[in-house]
């Protein structure tokens, strides 16, 4: 107790031992000397107007005018507030803490009982094993973790402090990785996945909740933010940390849920993806890896197509009545109404997934099967697809059993690769169509037996569903009441057109003067269209010594397209 006798018996309070840190000035450690000679004389609190008036004795209010000196010694930390229902929320309000009661904070009480506020760090010794490593780690997010909440309350001397803390635990941390001869799981993590500073910090604090076992304060968004953001400026650019497309979630290291807040709104609940907490947790145990990527599994089979979705709905141009539709079909998973659908015995499952069977139909080239890869990317899920065109080719003599396995094969990829794919059948025309009645021929009856199976398939279907059409008008009455949304995709209006041509035309190229983009559109072309014209184009203009870009190079592609120059006689062949 050498330094705490020294700091309330010394005359001069500025040549003890812990004056210089606690970075204030000698009247504030004036007032700690004798709130300190309370403590130990058997008061664990006293009041701060008896501070006041003991060591500003007055006959008028002038001790008043040093409430500024008991305000700063809290926002330092090295006084508490004793609350008594009182807010301690001050602000800048200094009569707010007159009639309330201060107390020597336990940072403080260490400092006078241990001298210092340094930690006591062992010698530099190679790490033993992860767990070792991790509790160095730990500690360091805990200094994070605080300093975030001091920031918060303006405490930058606090923040001052903690910052030389973790400095020194980093430099430690390092100089013990060094030292160690043998792997470090995480660290071997960090350095394969190009991790920097912040990811670390991110990925560390939720690796902490993952050990803790529970929901708590390192999961949520503006607390990870808070982590690695020194100021708001910090704060709002950080964001794009944990935002769709960062590294962290593009990677697949980790994810999030939607939750409901307190006051009616929705944040984030961050966790690190299985696969990747297994490497973590049992990085020397050797078991067989039951968890199988998807796309590899599909190559070992001839029924399925994985599809990699490169755009998400955002990228898409969808007439406005699609994308409600889609809109209120992702919300399905938004935690509230969730609640609600099961609440009302709609939902019955305690996993929040979308159950969906869904019809896209329209005319060829507007968007149907893009639409679809285009929904799997913003709901996270793989895609798997199916060409029903080929199902007669593929199956015929043995119907019944091989339509079953079409889906027998889906649910079987889907329980391999534990993930729950969107089961996109396209060209689902001739299952859909009406069924022939009174049909004697074996293939229609063969074809009707297809059908029956398809629609007892689709009833017991458990996730989404996306079959594509070109027609609706020829959809069998028992298939459009198994679907529960029917998305029509239109051929794009002018407006949808431009935004088409504009997101198609190469951005590199280089284009006649007075090229007009809008002329273009008045053509009424669906967004297959303009795709295969611009690349039609781009062929012809490319050969070219001059390549640039004109309006009727467009012109003839667009009228080929459309069939204006089928009424012309082209001779070709040698002219004697």
């Amino acid at each position: 107790m050498q330094y705490l006798i020294e700091f309330i018996t010394h005359r001069d309070i500025t040549q003890t031992k812990i004056y210089e840190q606690l970075k204030c000035t000698p009247q504030e450690a004036t007032i700690l000397k004798s709130i300190t000679q309370k403590y130990i004389s058997g008061f664990e609190d006293v009041g701060v107007l008896e501070i006041l008036q003991n060591n500003f004795k007055s006959k008028t209010y002038d001790y008043l005018e040093h409430l500024p000196i008991i305000k700063n010694l809290i926002d330092l930390g090295w006084l508490t507030q004793v609350d008594f229902g009182m807010t301690k929320n001050h602000d800048n309000l200094n009569l707010e803490i007159l009639v309330s009661s201060i107390t020597p904070s336990p940072v403080f009480l260490k400092l006078l009982e241990e001298g210092t506020l340094e930690i006591a760090l062992p010698d530099i010794k190679p790490y033993t094993d992860h767990l070792e490593y991790l509790q160095d780690q730990f500690d360091l997010i805990e200094l994070f973790g605080k300093m975030a909440s001091y920031r918060h309350n303006f405490k930058e001397n606090a923040v001052s402090r903690l910052k030389t803390k973790i400095a020194l635990l980093s430099s430690r941390i390092d100089e013990r990785i060094k030292a160690t001869q043998e792997p470090i799981v995480v660290e071997e993590f960090f350095t394969k996945n190009a991790l920097e500073e912040q990811h670390k910090i991110i990925f560390l604090a939720l690796l902490k909740e993952e050990y803790s076992g529970g929901e708590g304060k390192f999961r949520d968004m503006n607390a990870l933010i808070d982590l690695v953001s020194n100021d708001d400026y910090e704060r709002i650019k950080n964001r794009a940390l944990l935002e769709e497309g960062s590294k962290l979630i593009a990677q697949n290291i980790i994810d999030y849920e939607e939750v409901l807040t307190p006051f009616g709104g929705i944040s984030r609940s961050f966790y690190i993806q299985d696969d990747v907490m297994q490497q973590i947790i049992h990085p020397n145990k050797k078991k067989k890896v039951s968890k199988l990527k998807l796309d590899m599994l599909v190559k070992e089979q001839e029924i399925f197509e994985y599809l990699e979705p490169k755009t998400s709905l955002e990228d898409v141009v969808l007439h406005d009545d699609t994308r409600k539709i889609l809109e209120m079909l992702q919300k399905q998973v938004d935690k509230d109404v969730f609640k609600k659908l099961k609440d009302w015995g709609i939902k019955d499952s305690n996993k929040r997934t979308i159950d969906a069977k869904i019809i896209f139909y329209g005319v060829a080239g507007t968007g149907k099967t893009m639409t679809a890869m285009s929904l799997a990317k913003t709901l996270k899920k793989p895609i798997l697809s199916f060409d029903c065109s080929k199902i007669l080719s593929m199956y015929v003599g043995e119907s019944e059993k091989n339509v079953r396995k079409i889906f027998d094969d889906f649910k079987e990829l889907s329980f391999q690769a534990k993930v729950d794919p969107i089961l996109l059948l396209n060209e689902a025309d001739q299952f859909l169509s009406s069924r022939s009645e009174g049909a004697g021929s074996s293939a229609d009856k063969m074809h009707n037996q297809m059908q029956n199976i398809f629609l007892e398939q689709i009833e017991k279907f458990e996730g989404i569903l996306i079959a594509t059409t070109n027609l609706l008008d020829n959809i069998d009455k028992a298939f459009s009441r198994r679907f529960n949304y029917k998305v029509e995709f239109k051929r794009p209006a002018f407006k949808q057109r431009i935004q088409l041509w504009q997101l198609m035309l190469p951005e590199n190229a280089d284009y006649e003067e007075g090229f007009d983009m809008e002329n273009l559109a008045k053509y009424d072309l669906t967004g297959g269209q303009i795709h295969l014209i611009i690349k039609n184009t781009a062929y012809k203009v490319a050969v070219r010594d001059e390549s640039i870009f004109g309006m009727r190079d467009f012109i003839d592609e667009i009228a080929k397209e459309l069939g204006s120059n089928f009424d012309k006689t082209i001779s070709m062949g040698f002219k004697i």
